[in-house]
């Protein structure tokens, strides 16, 4: 194999496997360091720069790094809490607003149209104001945050926190249209507008047409509408025996509803395994905890209505098959289930909805009705007209809107700025530094030992089920949130070698607690190589470190998916030929630039 190139900024960006694995690309380990240091608000600044709302997603976010932490690889399998540490910036930072850019901007002469508040829209407003764009934000709702506001209930993310990072966006002197439903997207492009970003999320519920559904329609609800309609307080109350149909997400935060709005036998019902529902485990966890029995592999059949009035459903119960890597549902044989209930709330997925679009203004959809949109610029086939969120390609999350959000500002800043390139992305913010301090001696502890995640605590959920309003989880302290902190394994900080100063002793080797560093004769293939390592070599998604050729003829070759950045090749090394150096990647937003300066 030809030796590693570690120039190219991308190689260690995807070792450092929660950054890459984030949408937003989030700097982790640089955030997480500055914590444990005491240092929240720059931090939290660390984090507003990628993913724009560290308080929202420090409470609610999907997670994606989490999966891929490498200390989830450990002994005790449980990755950094790298969302709730998200929090602890956001809840112990100062003023952070003389942090941002600071409005008015200089005009640069276009004016740009936003069509829905949601994250999506918001991102591309917060990265596009600083270049001198008049922006125009419009949604049908009384206040900006999209779904953050209409979909997440108040005890997972309270209002103030929305409202602060909603409004630090807004107060970049964001011209702001709300309670402004948007019924024709040729009305705004006649207004003049440069470029326009469609940002309208997913917001029609589906509906579950089955015997009964017409005459029990008064107590059956779609799921996303009525947690829209408790948020903006229409609705306050429900009846004692609810069911919820569905197993994401939505469903989860319908059912914790219900419970505080007066259901007192709350049931989900959902037609997969436990193990398969969409919704995340600890939404899951959170549901059980506050005694809402989730009843799987039970397929809907019938509302039941006596006299115009909802009593139940009918279930038929069902097993998962699989043939062929193919899941099917079986029918048991067994008796079916009837299911108490005065209301029903139907979460069983979200569509996208373009009525106010008009089919001929050269914005082209597809078979399914969703709009055709180039995946790297997010451009529509209307030179003028951009898509992201969830209104690009469906119901996705936050810091997915997020990303979305930032390259589609690329792109509509470049087509503004009339650049023949509308395809071509600013190159990354790249800084590789040497972590060297003295002879042998490191800025972080080199030790990596066994270490449980530490819980997040709760609010007693006596008072939690009596008040809609009174968020669940208290966050970490400051004694636990440094603890937390310390579980990082700081995979940003990377192994360089250097081979002419490699006098080939293998004492890197001998030191190495996970035998990821092997010496060896190359081989022409991949598979040729890994099958020689010291360690098994069976995560073929991260790549060998592979050196130039050696006096010896053989090459230094560690396998990034094993290391664990501890240090100790490093620290053995007897001629530094292994240095330990920092490696900080961000994504450039507009202009070339990052919003926050490093």
């Amino acid at each position: 194999m030809k030796p590693t190139n570690i120039q190219d900024p991308e190689y260690f960006h995807k070792v450092v496997d929660c950054q890459h694995a984030c949408p937003a690309h989030t700097p982790v380990p640089q955030y997480i360091r500055l914590i444990a240091e005491g240092k929240f608000s720059e931090a939290y600044m660390i984090n507003w720069d990628s993913n724009v709302f560290p308080g929202v997603l420090g409470r609610t976010c999907d997670r994606p790094c989490e999966p891929a932490c490498r200390r989830g690889r450990l002994k005790e399998e449980e990755p950094v809490a790298i969302c709730r540490l998200k929090r602890v910036a956001a809840d112990n930072k100062d003023d952070v607003k003389k942090m941002m850019p600071q409005a008015p901007f200089k005009s640069n002469g276009k004016k740009v149209a936003l069509i829905g508040a949601g994250p999506a829209s918001l991102t591309v407003a917060r990265d596009l104001a600083p270049e001198g764009y008049e922006i125009h934000l419009y949604d049908q709702q009384k206040l900006g945050g999209g779904f953050m506001r209409s979909q997440i209930p108040a005890f997972r993310l309270p209002e103030t926190v929305l409202n602060e990072e909603v409004n630090y966006i807004l107060d970049l002197g964001i011209h702001t249209h709300f309670n402004d439903y948007v019924k024709s997207l040729k009305d705004i492009l006649s207004g003049g507008y440069d470029a326009v970003f469609v940002g309208t999320g997913a917001p029609r519920g589906k509906d579950l047409e089955l015997p009964g559904r017409k005459e029990g329609a008064a107590n059956i609800h779609i799921g996303i509408n009525w947690l829209g309609s408790v948020a903006f307080e229409h609705t306050s109350k429900i009846g004692k025996k609810v069911i919820v149909l569905g197993g994401g997400n939505t469903a989860m935060d319908c059912c914790r509803t219900a419970r505080r709005l007066g259901g007192e036998q709350v049931k989900v019902l959902v037609r997969s395994p436990f193990s398969e529902m969409k919704a995340s485990p600890w939404e899951k966890e959170d549901a059980q905890h506050e005694d809402i029995p989730i009843m799987d592999n039970h397929v809907p059949k019938t509302y039941v209505v006596e006299n115009g009035v909802l009593k139940g459903m009918i279930f038929e119960k069902v097993k998962a098959v699989y043939e062929g890597g193919k899941r099917k549902l079986v029918p048991t044989g067994e008796a079916e289930v009837f299911v108490e209930a005065d209301d029903v709330l139907i979460a069983i997925g979200q569509e996208n909805s373009f009525p106010w679009i008009e089919r001929d203004l050269g914005v082209d959809f597809d078979e399914w009705g969703m709009p055709i949109v180039n995946e790297k610029t997010f451009a529509s086939t209307h030179p003028k007209i951009f898509f992201g969120g969830d209104a690009a390609w469906g119901p996705k999350n936050v810091i997915t809107a997020v990303a979305h959000g930032h390259q589609a500002a690329i792109s509509m800043h470049l087509m503004c700025q009339q650049k023949d390139q509308v395809t071509e992305r600013p190159a990354p913010y790249v800084n590789l530094v040497s972590q060297k301090m003295g002879i042998h001696e490191w800025s972080y502890d080199s030790e990596v030992t066994n270490d449980s995640r530490y819980v997040v605590p709760q609010a007693d959920k006596k008072l939690t089920l009596k008040n809609i309003k009174k968020e669940v989880e208290l966050g970490f302290d400051l004694h636990t949130a440094c603890n937390e902190a310390e579980r990082c394994l700081n995979c940003d900080v990377q192994t360089v070698f250097t081979e002419t100063k490699c006098i080939e002793c293998d004492a890197c080797m001998d030191v190495c607690p996970t035998a990821c560093i092997t010496f060896v004769e190359n081989e022409e293939s991949e598979t040729d190589l890994r099958s020689k390592l010291k360690a098994p070599s069976i995560e073929l998604s991260q790549d060998l470190y592979v050196s130039g050729t050696l006096p010896t003829k053989r090459v230094m070759v560690k396998d990034e998916n094993v290391c664990l950045h501890c240090g100790l090749c490093a620290e053995r090394c007897p001629t530094a030929a292994w240095d330990m150096q920092k490696f900080f990647y961000n994504v450039t937003k507009v202009g070339g630039t990052n919003v926050v300066k490093h």
